[in-house]
């Protein structure tokens, strides 16, 4: 469209090309019939008119190019060349021309707001919020283009640079219209949020307002009144003090005044001035189908919207089929795996729950959902019967304090009890359950009083085997459609046919740990117990993760006096792995080892229970950074000792504590240890069970991906994972009427948008995100806050790492992780320390920190980012909080 100028009435959302996201939104709301002040934009054509006048631009977008985006004293250097350079060339006379005679015909020539509005700002994903420079009160054609052209060269703010060259948005691709509006002089004005963007209730609105224009609360030199409304109802007013306002002045321009002081803590808008605000607002979110956030004025009885743009900050919510209240909680955060997933991956995670619904195949019974790339399961129906809901807040808190805390305020609302399943459901619940649980209690209970758990581990271990052939010889005897609803089935029976055959042993061992530790308390007292529990958990036998951490380190030490080896492990590529590795001294025993290693465990990696995380079979690089790690940090076979000093020391604690009972308790008291060494230990079993059977799955799904890669269906075999299930089913049956490669292509830019998303722990169906809040901790001023999970105080540098690849440590130096799952286990025979921001005293990095007897605090919001990598810290994972030390 080769237009300079276009006025509102001319504009919608079709024309963001053109007039920038900020323009294409006035024009939409000018032609919605919503109190828009009247104006028109300078196009976007008309800025590459003006930008191709330069004869320098091309070198300057090519050293913004060559810029990183936290390298802000080159931003600043170049950032003011260009600006100092767009504002020192002409002006075209055509362009002066189209925007004189729009000026002219406009109804008032007296005052304009002029902004920028660019082709990536107010959109959906991206607000780009402030990023360019805002004229207020502009007076006479002269100042009007003079505003137009500093416009034009504030696309290269500091700040837009900086935040085009993070969000990887090419600078020559973003092109700036630029909005000039009929200026209003507010008595008061304000933002105005159709949802809540603090804690995201889709059906409260928020309201900012303070007096004067808006200049001063977007800029922060003022603190706004808060009111909040919902359905017509105020149910928070918080009047602040309002000292300063920004008002314009009849020559042009803008003047701060300060406030009387009677007049600054006055509510900035009346009541019933709330409300109606609020149903504009509603009115405004229904025309664009989505929550906004609109800046507004208030002048001489009239409300007027100055600019509205999507909330971009919002977490999606799941999805809903009534008008019911739902609770959802993160999957991930139990899984210790914040990371978004893709659609295959919280496909197959979906089915696990179908043995408690009603009609598997009926989205209107669906457990699991879809939100941001994470699956949320609907806790509604459990959380209201309150057996259940105790029950589950209890084995939460063991695995999230923040969690466990959050459904504990959310089930406490009044709005929560109207929630409560019907007896005839929770009947039908309960019968569909009867037949996983009533075998299951029967084994635990003949754990307990009659078998012998030291024939555990080898009894679980060929269950397993079973299992793994069984179904690998069903799903690859199958193909097609028939192998993935095979896939679907066995997910489906995870529960039923698996797990609980497997977790039986943890069951017993968790009940047989706390009778031991109750009757050690009522003997020793709290602390003796809790020391000598925590002695007897050391060197558990048959706990896998810890094997595989013993296994690291056994092929660390086959290649310590082999430094080829450990400088190629540095930079090797899985592509060629194996094959420059064997033409190195040692190189040909080391492929030997770790081919026996992956052959054991070589389906585990980080994530593991998303299936479309690779392997470590797949990518054997993920394992050098633990390997080398381990070589920096300790001396040979330091590994094995360690863990044959655990040994010895529960041994010790084994005695002790029998020794403290009389004949009549003792023979019981053995026997409680014996449990409580053999079967903690089992505590990952289950899961490594699920694992297998998804790598199984993952390598038959892989094989039908390859099919439709050589029929030309699929463009790569990766694409099959932003498919579910179903999908891919229709998809071997020739009955998927959708463009396969559009869905893709779609949804894989949707994932990498996901991953810019912090997920919560727990929300509603209304959007709201409920985050908890960890029990009081005596902790020293300034200290971070967390859930103890392993005894003992250690200092020492912190070393962040964000995913074990990259994990670079040295002795005597404290892990900080977001979480960590069985995929990092190797790496903590090499830190004397862990803190993560997700977890509880019975997930993964808590257990094995108090196996391998370090100190550790889980559940610290923010850890990552609060702690700078290199810092020297103390950890007290006795009272739960980290201090970082001068």
């Amino acid at each position: 469209m080769e237009k300079y100028v276009l006025n509102f009435n001319e504009i919608d959302k079709s024309h963001l090309p053109y007039v920038g996201g900020k323009g294409a939104n006035l024009g939409e709301m000018t032609k919605a019939g919503l109190p828009v002040p009247q104006g028109f934009c300078v196009s976007t054509y008309a800025y590459r008119t003006f930008i191709q006048t330069s004869t320098e631009m091309d070198e300057f977008f090519d050293q913004l190019g060559r810029i990183s985006h936290d390298d802000l004293e080159q931003i600043r250097i170049w950032g003011q060349r260009i600006r100092e350079h767009l504002t020192s060339i002409s002006m075209p006379d055509d362009i002066k021309s189209a925007i004189s005679n729009a000026w002219e015909q406009s109804v008032t020539r007296k005052a304009y707001a002029v902004r920028s509005s660019a082709t990536a700002e107010d959109l959906p994903t991206a607000s780009f919020a402030g990023q360019q420079d805002t004229y207020l009160n502009v007076c006479g054609l002269e100042q009007l283009l003079k505003s137009v052209q500093n416009c034009w060269a504030s696309l290269f703010t500091d700040r837009g640079i900086s935040y085009r060259t993070k969000n990887g948005y090419e600078h020559r691709t973003v092109f700036l219209s630029v909005v000039v509006q009929e200026m209003v002089f507010p008595e008061v004005s304000g933002i105005m949020f159709t949802a809540d963007p603090i804690t995201g209730h889709r059906k409260t609105v928020s309201i900012d307002a303070s007096f004067g224009l808006g200049e001063a609360l977007v800029s922060g030199l003022v603190t706004a009144d808060l009111y909040q409304v919902r359905s017509g109802r105020i149910i928070k007013k918080q009047i602040s003090k309002k000292e300063i306002a920004i008002y314009a002045v009849p020559a042009g321009g803008t003047i701060t005044k300060n406030l009387p002081l009677a007049e600054q803590e006055i509510q900035a808008l009346p009541d019933d001035k709330i409300v109606e605000l609020e149903k504009l607002g509603q009115k405004i979110e229904a025309h664009y189908g989505s929550e906004q956030d609109i800046e507004w004025g208030y002048a001489e009885g009239k409300f007027y919207v100055l600019q509205s743009r999507p909330i971009t900050s919002l977490y999606p919510v799941p999805p809903v089929t009534d008008h019911k209240l739902h609770v959802y909680i993160n999957f991930g955060y139990i899984q210790m795996m914040t990371d978004p997933m893709k659609p295959l991956a919280i496909s197959l995670v979906s089915n696990v729950l179908n043995i408690i619904r009603k009609d598997p195949a009926s989205s209107e019974q669906q457990i699991f959902h879809d939100a941001g790339g994470r699956a949320f399961a609907d806790f509604t129906g459990v959380l209201s019967v309150e057996p259940a809901r105790n029950r589950i807040l209890t084995v939460l808190k063991g695995m999230d304090e923040l969690m466990a805390s959050a459904l504990s305020e959310v089930t406490k609302r009044e709005e929560f009890r109207h929630t409560s399943l019907p007896k005839k459901e929770i009947l039908r619940v309960i019968k569909r359950l009867a037949p996983v649980i009533l075998p299951t209690a029967m084994k635990v209970v003949n754990n307990l009083l009659v078998k012998d758990p030291t024939k555990a581990k080898n009894n679980a271990e060929a269950l397993i085997e079973h299992i793994m052939k069984e179904n690998e010889q069903d799903i690859f005897a199958a193909s097609g459609a028939d192998r993935i609803r095979l896939i679907q089935q066995g997910m489906g029976n995870m529960i039923s046919s698996v797990l609980s055959k497997i977790a039986v042993y943890l069951v017993t061992g968790v009940l047989a740990a706390g009778s031991l530790e109750k009757k050690l308390k009522k003997k020793v007292g709290d602390e003796r117990a809790a020391f000598l529990l925590s002695q007897l958990y050391k060197s558990l036998p048959g706990n896998v993760t810890t094997e595989i951490g013993q296994e690291i380190g056994d092929l660390a030490d086959k290649i310590r006096n082999y430094p080829e080896v450990i400088d190629y492990l540095q930079k090797a590529t899985n592509s060629r792995f194996y094959e420059d590795l064997i033409e190195l001294p040692g190189g040909a025993e080391f492929k030997r080892e770790i081919e026996r290693f992956l052959k054991k465990y070589g389906m585990r990696c980080v994530g593991e229970i998303d299936i479309t995380k690779p392997r470590w079979r797949e990518e054997p690089t993920q394992l050098v950074p633990s390997i080398i790690s381990n070589i920096r940090t300790s001396s040979f076979g330091e590994h094995r000792k360690k863990f044959k000093q655990g040994e010895m020391e529960a041994e010790l604690a084994a005695k002790e504590i029998v020794s403290m009972f009389g004949s009549m308790e003792k023979g019981r008291i053995s026997r409680l240890v014996k449990q409580y060494r053999n079967l903690m230990g089992m505590r990952e079993h289950h899961k490594f069970t699920l694992v297998i059977l998804l790598d199984i799955y993952k390598r038959g799904i892989m094989e039908e991906a390859r099919i439709l890669v050589g029929k030309g269906i699929l463009r790569r075999e990766e694409d099959v994972f932003y498919l579910n299930l179903e999908e891919l089913i229709a998809l071997l049956e020739n009955r998927y009427s959708v463009n396969i490669q559009e869905t893709v292509e779609a949804r894989e830019k949707q994932h990498e948008l996901y991953h810019k998303l912090k997920s919560p722990r727990v929300m509603t169906s209304e959007g709201e995100i409920i985050t908890g809040k960890l029990r009081d901790v005596q902790a020293p001023e300034g200290a971070l806050l967390g859930t103890p999970v392993s005894a003992g105080v250690i200092e020492g540098i912190a070393r962040v790492v964000l995913k074990p690849e990259d994990a670079k440590l040295n002795p005597g130096e404290i892990l900080v992780a977001p979480y960590t799952d069985p995929g990092w286990t190797p790496l903590f025979t090499s830190v004397v320390g862990l803190i993560t921001e997700v977890g509880g005293m019975m997930t993964h990095g808590s257990v094995i920190a108090r196996e391998y007897g370090i100190p550790a605090v889980v559940g610290i919001e923010k850890a990552t980012e609060l702690i700078k990598d290199g810092a020297y810290i103390r950890v007290d994972g006795t009272n739960g909080f980290v201090q970082i030390l001068p």
